[in-house]
């Protein structure tokens, strides 16, 4: 049934971005503001970072016995993905009759695809139990529709340059939309910035009254031999290496312990193993995962890696490219080859040029329909631009059996550029 729910709402409801607030405090008010009858929330706005963070704080108030709601978006294989309910997926049945109820109360009044979505999602937290919400951003905060809520606690994850054709392209002018999450008196959790970010979100938070728990003030990471060091004030903590790949998943899991440590300000008991447990646990399927069983794996020769992740801007390439250089310094690396796809509306040449330096060649394949994006010849033609090797190919498969027909196995493949064409592979993948 999913599959039909989601034809519905793209059919009804258009998912061109519209910002701004008014559709969907019309449409709350009309379900009786289920906003309102939400336990206490985290906010979680920023560029990168932002669905791992949602991940870290939910398994690690999991592990310490909490019922959590979680709102994030997009998903990759299945529009339940987006809501959790109290630990669960939202379910088929519950979400047809919510959007059935969602869709009666907004009447023939224009709303987008995810103002109804997100209605949805609130509707159906007011109705299961829970002891935390983590709600997450879908973009930029000031006039995004999640920002109607009222959160015990603001997080904001590194800002960098993306959606500019909706947010601005200064930096400047991103940091204050994804500042406008901010609220009065309400404190707020923010992960490593750059100096123009930090100077914005300070002066939004100066007005506010809102306390600022910052990485490199009030709190610090460091990684050491076997994962990170976190130390505040107030605590100081000696932790493991967070399940997810990537040096910048430390300051991702950091981030986490850092609004951990504003909650137990505020009486929740999450203890020092529970932040542990949720290291060690933590799944976000698509941040720099390696693809382990499936169709696609078992089709690739022995010795053969095949990894996913769905960044998509400049600052994800230049993760991504720090990882490539992990890579490359192992006794026996693998060479590097990319597969990836891109939207037009996303800057090709600097999400690739970290990687670049690294990968052997690239494979450009068809973006997933209902997107604007880079033919695979014009995704090429990026590629080219920064130095590195491309060939267009007809899909993903054909992109696989063509690197294994013309390079010399075994191989480390990345497949990257977009959420939207990671969900195609897991989908793919089984």
């Amino acid at each position: 049934m999913t599959d039909a729910i989601v034809q519905r709402l793209m059919s009804h409801h258009p998912r061109v971005i519209t910002l701004g607030l008014e559709r969907i405090e019309r449409l709350l008010k009309n379900l009786g503001s289920p906003e309102k009858k939400l336990p206490p929330l985290i906010h979680v706005a920023g560029t990168n970072g932002k669905g791992s963070l949602v991940a870290y704080l939910r398994a690690m108030a999991e592990a310490a016995g909490y019922r959590v709601h979680v709102y994030t978006s997009p998903h990759l294989v299945h529009f339940n993905e987006r809501i959790r309910l109290a630990g669960r997926l939202i379910d088929d049945r519950e979400l047809d009759e919510m959007l059935t109820e969602c869709e009666q109360a907004n009447g023939d009044e224009p709303i987008s695809y995810f103002d109804i979505t997100t209605a949805l999602a609130f509707l159906a937290f007011s109705r299961v139990p829970a002891e935390l919400g983590i709600i997450e951003v879908g973009m930029g905060g000031r006039y995004d529709s999640t920002n109607v809520i009222e959160p015990m606690l603001s997080a904001i994850t590194p800002i960098g340059y993306d959606h500019t054709g909706f947010l601005g392209d200064k930096l400047e002018n991103i940091a204050g939309e994804k500042a406008g999450i901010l609220k009065h008196a309400v404190p707020a959790v923010i992960g490593r910035q750059r100096d123009v970010s930090a100077s914005v979100i300070a002066a939004e938070a100066a007005k506010l009254g809102s306390p600022l728990f910052r990485l490199g003030r009030e709190w610090q990471v460091a990684s050491t031999a076997s994962g990170f060091a976190y130390q505040s004030d107030l605590v100081s903590l000696d932790l493991p290496a967070p399940a997810l790949a990537g040096a910048h998943q430390l300051d991702n899991a950091a981030t986490a312990v850092a609004c951990i440590e504003r909650l137990r300000a505020a009486k929740f008991a999450i203890d020092d193993k529970a932040i542990r447990t949720g290291l060690k646990s933590v799944e976000w399927p698509a941040r720099l995962q390696q693809l382990t069983k499936g169709p696609l794996v078992e089709a690739l020769p022995p010795g053969c890696e095949l990894w996913l992740d769905g960044g998509h801007n400049e600052d994800c390439g230049i993760a991504l490219g720090r990882m490539a250089s992990d890579w490359a310094k192992e006794p026996a690396p693998l060479p590097l080859y990319l597969v990836f796809a891109m939207q037009t509306t996303k800057d090709a040449s600097g999400f690739l040029r970290p990687l670049a330096r690294h990968a052997l060649a690239a494979r450009a394949v068809p973006f997933p329909e209902g997107h604007a994006a880079y033919t695979p010849v014009e995704a090429c033609a990026k590629a080219a631009e920064v130095g590195l090797d491309c060939v267009p190919a007809n899909d993903i498969g054909a992109a696989l059996e063509d690197l294994l027909a013309t390079q010399p196995a075994p191989m480390r493949i990345l497949i990257c550029g977009s959420l939207y064409l990671a969900g195609a592979v897991l989908a793919r993948n089984g």
